[in-house]
């Protein structure tokens, strides 16, 4: 394993916790993996592990570009992350708000309506 790649699986369980990228790593399959590598690697062995933003930051950021982009699985999934990356709910609302002015007022209503129903499920837990 590469120094990024170790670094990034470092960071993307900080990010995601355990139990997640556990779940993903037992259901990769040998069709998959170079997936997951390059995602371990680049995104989070090169992008996410960089010290010159927050991760509180990387998350806003990250969450206003899968709401701009209807990504939904991966919103949900990132909105969950903000209890470990230190986004606040404010954080999340004020950066759908920047979707709806830069990317779409639809996007940005699917995006708020996912993440209250993220944020219900993560306060039931």
């Amino acid at each position: 394993m590469s120094e990024a790649a170790e670094k990034g699986m470092k960071t993307r369980r900080r990010v995601l916790g355990d139990a997640h990228v556990d779940r993903a790593e037992a259901a990769k399959t040998a069709f998959d993996a170079p997936f997951q590598e390059l995602i371990t690697e680049a995104a989070w062995g090169r992008v996410w592990s960089r010290d010159t933003i927050s991760l509180r930051e990387r998350s806003m950021l990250t969450i206003a570009l899968l709401a701009a982009l209807g990504n939904d699985q991966e919103l949900a999934m990132h909105i969950r992350a903000t209890a470990r990356t230190g986004a606040s709910k404010e954080d999340v609302l004020d950066a759908l708000l920047h979707v709806a002015i830069y990317a779409g007022v639809p996007r940005a209503n699917h995006a708020i309506a996912i993440a209250r129903q993220t944020f219900a499920e993560m306060e039931r837990t």
